[in-house]
């Protein structure tokens, strides 16, 4: 649905799709490598994680502040974009600890690390999709702002004032 908006709130609705998608690039495809390289260890992943986890909440509550309607729609909708990375991560975590039981299981350490390093190598790869699907529904959304629209499954849910 197409909306009258002035230029200034324009920018105001662009802004949560651009800071998610720097988030997704920033916390998820430029850090979680740098960690792997700096050879931190599966520890090291929770960085990435609590940076995503960080700004998806900072969504989350600011999708839950009234200001202009507009803005406050596209805000609501980088959270709800947001939801396929958290899946993305959810489904990674469970893999994770499915990698972590099945090397203890090895009878021979070393085949334990071997069992372990490539399970979760695989492991990480719902994360990446989760990241993908995110960054083009985001570039979608900040095509919509552009255009003044907000989608109409929104627009239902969350219907403007008056």
């Amino acid at each position: 649905m197409k909306f009258e908006i002035s230029e200034s709130d324009r920018k105001r609705a662009q802004l949560p799709h651009n800071l998610l998608i720097s988030g997704l690039f920033g916390f998820n495809l430029l850090m979680a490598p740098a960690v792997l390289a700096l050879k931190l260890g599966m520890i090291g992943l929770l960085i990435p994680l609590f940076s995503t986890g960080a700004l998806i909440m900072y969504l989350y509550l600011r999708s839950r502040q009234s200001t202009i309607w507009f803005v406050d729609a596209h805000w609501r909708l980088a959270f709800r974009n947001s939801r396929w990375l958290m899946r993305g991560y959810a489904v990674t975590a469970v893999l994770v600890f499915v990698a972590w039981l099945v090397s203890l299981t090895a009878h021979n350490p070393s085949m334990g690390h071997i069992i372990w390093t490539a399970l979760t190598r695989i492991a990480i790869l719902p994360t990446l999709a989760g990241v993908m699907i995110t960054a083009i529904t985001e570039a979608s959304a900040i095509s919509l702002a552009t255009k003044h629209e907000v989608p109409d499954e929104l627009v239902a849910s969350f219907p403007p004032p008056g």
